[in-house]
């Protein structure tokens, strides 16, 4: 009794790493195949270069690039900062979750001092639960914040009657800038924009998750009506 011939599988598009299997359902079955030890090893010989085609066409995973492993590694939030205040104590950013924040750098004896009035005017006209102000004095322009914390604070206090959080003095630029001001100014490091204080007076505008919005210029007053609407939004 002779075996009839196996017809050849229909094979469209062969890859070369496929004639394996195409040489192998082509080929005639001896009597001998029928042995169960030897359909045993044909079978297994059938799912190991099954296995071997499926896995050489499977697509490499791709690696992370240099971009998104810095911009996974980079966009900090404001609220992941600590600084401390003017009385000396540790002030959490992160408490201020949920609220809006304007973000000014502060001077005693600048032209734009009078500005502290309407930061004050605006702290008590919208500050609350979902908005505040933080001040922080810096001496980085002509040396118009030469006062140490104390001094600053009852100069405030004395002149303008502030009521809103003020922080202990710090560097907004240069070699020995604060850290919540090199993220601020870095696109790099808040993921929306590059900016450089330019003057005593210059504002950031903070979103309630802890984003930055945006930067506003020295000369613009803080109760200018785009940062009512913002607040407000």
């Amino acid at each position: 009794m002779h075996l009839p011939k196996i017809p050849p599988l229909p094979v469209t598009n062969a890859r070369p790493h496929s004639r394996f299997l195409q040489h192998l359902f082509r080929t005639n079955v001896p009597q001998a195949c029928y042995d169960p030890m030897r359909i045993a090893t044909s079978l297994l010989l059938i799912l190991a270069a099954g296995l071997w085609l499926a896995c050489s066409e499977a697509p490499a995973p791709s690696a992370p690039t240099l971009d998104t492993a810095m911009e996974t590694a980079a966009l900090k939030s404001f609220h992941d900062f600590s600084v401390t205040d003017i009385d000396g104590n540790p002030f959490d950013l992160s408490s201020l979750k949920g609220k809006k924040v304007l973000v000014v750098n502060t001077a005693s004896e600048c032209g734009l001092t009078p500005q502290y009035a309407q930061l004050q005017e605006l702290f008590e006209a919208k500050g609350g639960d979902g908005f505040t102000i933080v001040g922080f004095p810096a001496n980085n322009f002509g040396g118009q914040e030469p006062g140490s914390d104390a001094q600053i604070q009852t100069f405030c206090s004395k002149n303008y009657g502030v009521t809103f959080p003020m922080m202990s003095k710090i560097s907004v630029k240069g070699d020995d800038i604060h850290p919540l001001y090199a993220w601020l100014t870095s696109k790099a490091e808040n993921g929306v924009e590059d900016s450089k204080v330019k003057w005593n007076f210059h504002k950031y505008l903070i979103d309630e998750n802890g984003a930055l919005v945006k930067n506003v210029g020295p000369t613009t007053s803080p109760i200018d009506a785009a940062i009512l609407d913002w607040i407000q939004s």
